[in-house]
């Protein structure tokens, strides 16, 4: 435990001189950080669906070095500091596990998640269970901590068997509103469709963020070996047939298999 509180100890104080002494850590605000820690957490999930345990590491360092950049602004304000920061997410732990440390019994990971979000209910008097679902979060994240939020308080499916039942009624509602070409009908069926997708998804335990984001890494591997078989057979893209690309294509499925 010393080494670590050392360790910490070593990242504050270095934050302490670069806030003092370089020009550019001395101009960033919590507005100007904001946009770089967005891509310091995508570039932490990349590495986590890459499964390469040395970038996780790397990426953590970058965004621990983001969480105490904002509090030393924070201090610097005098709204607030690091040990502020750490006490508050200290007691909201032990505030939202009281099977650990009080006397309510769980016997399960989503009896755990469900007292979880009658907690924060209670905590911040919130008005919807809704209201701690981030507005600008990507649809598909949004979509999924929505469910989950709502499953906590008891509003959910029985089983997923139920909720593909549903993805297929949608599915033939839409393919009746593209035949009708009615593009406003057309694009909200289709959002129900995705919604009632990320439902069964959460259902029988997939991500889709993750499943979609390692099915566009795929992609983008297997059109590039398209590309690069093109160039070594002096093509170019554009000059050649769907099915020259589409031989192309099998040939990385086949490559994958072997990997």
């Amino acid at each position: 435990m010393k080494e670590k509180l050392a360790a910490f100890e070593r990242l504050l104080n270095i934050m302490d001189d670069l806030r003092n002494g370089c020009p550019w850590d001395k101009k960033q605000t919590f507005e100007s950080l904001r946009y770089l820690t967005i891509e310091e957490t995508y570039e932490l999930s990349d590495a986590i669906l890459e499964k390469d345990i040395s970038a996780i590491k790397k990426e953590l360092g970058d965004l621990m070095l983001h969480l105490v950049f904002y509090a030393k602004i924070g201090s610097e304000t005098g709204d607030f500091d690091i040990k502020d920061v750490l006490n508050d997410i200290s007691e909201k732990l032990i505030q939202r596990h009281p099977h650990i440390f009080g006397n309510v019994k769980v016997t399960s990971a989503d009896d755990v998640k469900n007292n979880w979000e009658k907690i924060k209910l209670k905590e911040k008097d919130r008005k919807s269970v809704l209201s701690g679902v981030p507005n600008s979060l990507p649809a598909i994240v949004k979509a999924f901590r929505m469910q989950e939020k709502v499953s906590g308080v008891g509003f959910d499916w029985e089983n997923a068997e139920q909720v593909w039942e549903k993805v297929k009624e949608e599915m033939e509602e839409l393919q009746n509103e593209v035949r009708k070409r009615d593009s406003a009908k057309i694009e909200m069926e289709l959002g129900d469709l995705l919604f009632s997708l990320v439902n069964y998804s959460r259902l029988i335990g997939i991500n889709p963020e993750d499943a979609l984001e390692r099915t566009n890494k795929k992609f983008i591997k297997r059109f590039k070996y398209i590309e690069e078989q093109a160039k070594k057979k002096g093509k170019s893209l554009q000059g050649m047939s769907l099915p020259e690309m589409d031989t192309f294509w099998e040939e990385a499925k086949k490559t994958e298999k072997q990997e």
